[in-house]
C-alpha cells in the first residue's frame, strides 16, 4: 500500500471517530414533545335574519263573541315569509294558516280555520328576534267568511343557521260574522312555532 492511499484511510477513519463521539457524547437524551389536540372551535350561530323560511304551528285558539258565538279548542297549522334585517331592526311579511275545529255556541256553528298576512317588525338581539305584528286575517265558519284585524306579538330563537323555534300570541277582531249583525268575535290564539330558513 503506498503512502498517499495510506494517509487517505487514516484521514477516513479519524472523521468517522470525531463524527460518532459527536453523537454519543450528547449527555440529554432527545425530547419527544406529546401532540396537543386543538379544542373544537364552536362555529358561532349567524345573527343574520334576512331570507325566506316556512315551516309549522301548533296552538290554541279562544273565540268570544256575541250571540252565543264562543269556545276553545286547539289549532295547528303553517307558515311562510321573507325577512329583512336592517342591523339592529328586522322588517318582514308573512302568510300563515290554522286549521280550527272551535265550536261555537254549543256546536251549532263552528270556527273551521283562520288565514293571515302579516307585516312584522321586531328587535335583532343576534340569536333572538322579538317582534309585533298586525294585519288582516279571514275567518272560515260554518256562518260564512269574515276579514278582519288582528295584531300580536311573538319571539324566535335560532337554534342553527337553518332552524328555528318561536312563540306567537295574536288577538283578532271579527264584526258582522255571517252577515249577521251584532255578530262580533273576539280570538285569541296562542302558537308554538318552528320553521326552516333558508
Amino acid at each position: 500500500m503506498n503512502y498517499k492511499a495510506t494517509l487517505s484511510i487514516a484521514a477516513l477513519l479519524g472523521g468517522m471517530s470525531i463524527g460518532g463521539s459527536a453523537l454519543a457524547g450528547s449527555l440529554q437524551d432527545p425530547v419527544v414533545e406529546t401532540p396537543v389536540a386543538a379544542p373544537p372551535v364552536a362555529v358561532p350561530v349567524s345573527g343574520d335574519w334576512t331570507g325566506f323560511y316556512t315551516g309549522l304551528q301548533l296552538g290554541y285558539a279562544d273565540v268570544d263573541g256575541d250571540a252565543g258565538l264562543e269556545g276553545d279548542n286547539g289549532i295547528f297549522g303553517f307558515h311562510a315569509g321573507y325577512d329583512y334585517d336592517f342591523g339592529d331592526f328586522v322588517l318582514g311579511g308573512e302568510l300563515d294558516y290554522d286549521q280550527a275545529d272551535v265550536d261555537l255556541n254549543g256546536g251549532v256553528e263552528t270556527l273551521d280555520s283562520v288565514a293571515r298576512l302579516k307585516l312584522k317588525g321586531g328587535y335583532d338581539l343576534g340569536n333572538t328576534l322579538i317582534y309585533a305584528t298586525a294585519g288582516v286575517a279571514r275567518a272560515d265558519t260554518s256562518l260564512g267568511d269574515e276579514t278582519g284585524p288582528f295584531a300580536g306579538l311573538g319571539i324566535t330563537y335560532r337554534v342553527t343557521d337553518r332552524y328555528t323555534i318561536g312563540a306567537e300570541i295574536l288577538e283578532h277582531r271579527f264584526e258582522d260574522v255571517g252577515g249577521t249583525a251584532g255578530a262580533d268575535v273576539d280570538a285569541t290564539t296562542i302558537t308554538l312555532r318552528g320553521s326552516l330558513r333558508f
